[in-house]
């Protein structure tokens, strides 16, 4: 992220996922981190997080908490309205459970 402002500012980086394709409805976005940062006039960060098996996992029909393969989308921006950056990976069967 960068500051392209004149002024000091502060951002909330949002982290949210979605699964693209589920056996149970899911909600579109689940915010999965979040970090404050501040940054002076033309300051430029790296914001990283780290995602575990947990943030990808939902209760089956079955009520078993697992992470079904497939596709995942990642979001990040200002707010779950603000999305600035997109990507997607997938789980394939066999990868780790939470």
């Amino acid at each position: 992220m960068k500051n392209t402002g004149a002024r000091e500012g502060d951002e909330v980086v949002q982290l949210y996922t979605r699964d693209v394709v589920s056996s149970v409805t899911t909600y579109e976005k689940n915010l999965r981190g979040f970090e404050r940062v501040r940054l002076k006039p033309g300051e430029t960060r790296n914001v990283s997080f780290t995602l575990k098996p947990e943030d990808l996992a939902l209760w089956d029909r079955s009520m078993r908490f697992v992470v079904e393969p497939g596709a995942f989308k990642v979001l990040v921006g200002s707010s779950s309205e603000d999305i600035r950056l997109t990507g997607e990976f997938q789980i394939v069967p066999g990868e780790a459970q939470p």
